[in-house]
């Protein structure tokens, strides 16, 4: 029974959470009804003997499951008959996933009116509930539950121990409420989920049509529309609040001009693959949605409390040398982090980086990005910012780890400038000659020498003249900002 458990979930990406009560028994029948009637209670007396040494066995179980597996819509299915429940603590929310099969009368509540041996098959009950990573759900016999009550089971499940201390816990608990009853416990957390398939959000949101942009004020799928945070050729981006999960989120949606354009729709399948293979704390995130709830082409990303560096470059006073260093290590930390996986990010500038209230940073919009076996845009829609792309982009090149840097490089040029570009704005649809830079200590000359050729390296127009990677650029200001290299490597 426990490979049967484990291989189901590393099969299917479903756990099947088998409580007592749920095995078949032999449909014995006897010419006497008192000999039916033993039989049925011999049977069910071996049965829960049986599922009490599996207990003994497996008093929690921790799983992975396998990231090779594609699934898009992950699920959970739980069977209940018998005293048995089956709960899920999400964040700090306790959920009960089954339903008792007792008189709900007064006095008779411990009476079961479904169980084995009480009827001549079993009945199953059946739901479907989605998994997300930390989830944690336990099974628990009556002995448990009906000694606690779900405030106490929540508080200790809350304390988010290893599971296997978490089950102890919760027997010891309830033995120590003079339970005289079996009292069992399973743990399961879910620590790893298998990435979206690639073919399984093509289908889902190739299918949602895009329609004309909402109003503020407006709700769309249980989200209201407060604010507008920003609006660019593509698409608009609006502050809303989920009455439904009760939190603060951005959506973004794309203009109706782009309906009949299918790079610009892939982009959003473009960004909700990324966040699914690339776990970074500096990569912004795309909220996963349950299925049937969305009714239109848009995305979900929590919503950070901050401001672009956009916005922050704009204002006094001006970046200080170790504030842009920091800026310059987190973002390089982000862009790092998609090459490892293969990404090219395509489109970095200060538009697409929010510095969160909390002093943390956010590198998004991946909707252009450049993704390993994934349909490339076509050459008549390169994508990125004119004023960021690297000359080879110009020329046709689709942009890899080199192009992000130079984009990176002007990034924090003109970071540190206050808006100020080292070889102009770029138009769109032009070709600019990149000739020399303009130097930085035109525009600040409070600022070390050093960091001046730092930046010159990084958007150098040959690619052979700039940085190795995101990452040696950031080692390099440390160098010279600290003398001391590894405080690069070991800082948080």
């Amino acid at each position: 029974m426990i490979n049967t458990l484990c291989d189901t979930a590393l099969s299917s990406k479903r756990i099947e959470v088998i409580v007592p009560g749920l095995v078949d028994h032999a449909q014995r029948r006897s010419e006497s009804y008192d000999g039916r009637v033993e039989t049925l209670k011999n049977e069910q007396r071996g049965v829960k003997n049986r599922l009490k040494g599996l207990w003994q066995q497996i008093s929690v179980s921790e799983i992975t499951l396998d990231a090779t597996l594609q699934k898009f819509i992950k699920e959970l299915q739980a069977k209940n008959e018998d005293y048995s429940r089956a709960y899920r603590l999400r964040e700090d929310r306790l959920e009960r996933l089954t339903q008792d099969h007792t008189l709900n009368r007064a006095g008779l509540s411990h009476v079961l009116h479904r169980a084995l041996g009480l009827e001549d098959g079993v009945r199953l009950d059946h739901a479907v509930h989605l998994l997300r990573l930390h989830d944690r759900f336990m099974l628990c016999s009556d002995g448990v539950h009906g000694m606690l009550g779900d405030k106490r089971l929540r508080e200790i499940l809350a304390q988010r121990t290893a599971p296997e201390q978490t089950a102890r816990q919760l027997v010891s608990a309830a033995l120590g409420q003079s339970g005289t009853d079996n009292a069992s416990a399973l743990v399961i957390d879910i620590i790893g989920l298998a990435p979206l398939n690639r073919s399984d959000l093509e289908m889902t949101l190739g299918a949602l049509p895009i329609k004309e942009l909402p109003a503020i004020g407006e709700t769309v799928d249980g989200f209201a529309l407060e604010e507008i945070i920003s609006d660019g050729r593509y698409s608009r981006l609006i502050r809303a609040r989920d009455t439904i999960g009760e939190r603060e989120v951005a959506l973004k949606f794309p203009h109706p001009r782009v309906a009949s354009e299918a790079s610009y729709r892939m982009a959003f399948v473009r960004e909700a693959w990324i966040v699914a293979h690339v776990r970074s704390p500096w990569i912004g995130q795309v909220l996963e949605l349950p299925p049937g709830r969305q009714s239109r082409l848009y995305s979900v990303m929590p919503f950070y409390d901050g401001e672009t560096l956009e916005r922050r470059l704009k204002r006094p006073p001006a970046l200080s040398l170790h504030e842009g260093i920091d800026i310059a290590t987190k973002l390089a930390r982000a862009i790092a982090a998609l090459h490892r996986a293969g990404v090219i990010h395509r489109d970095i500038k200060p538009d697409n980086i929010i510095l969160k209230r909390d002093g943390g940073l956010k590198l998004v919009d991946l909707g252009v990005a450049r993704v390993p076996r994934m349909e490339e845009f076509p050459p008549e829609d390169i994508p990125g910012t004119p004023s960021y792309m690297a000359p080879e982009l110009f020329d046709g090149k689709g942009g890899d780890e080199l192009s992000d840097l130079f984009a990176l490089g002007v990034t924090l040029f003109r970071s540190f400038t206050g808006g100020a570009y080292p070889y102009g704005e770029v138009e769109p649809f032009s070709h600019p000659r990149f000739t020399k830079p303009a130097p930085l200590s035109r525009y600040r000359p409070d600022l070390p020498s050093w960091l001046d050729g730092t930046l010159a390296k990084a958007f150098a127009p040959e690619p052979t003249e700039r940085f190795g990677d995101v990452l040696e650029l950031a080692f390099d200001n440390h160098v010279h900002l600290f003398d001391k290299p590894e405080y690069y490597f070991f800082s948080g």
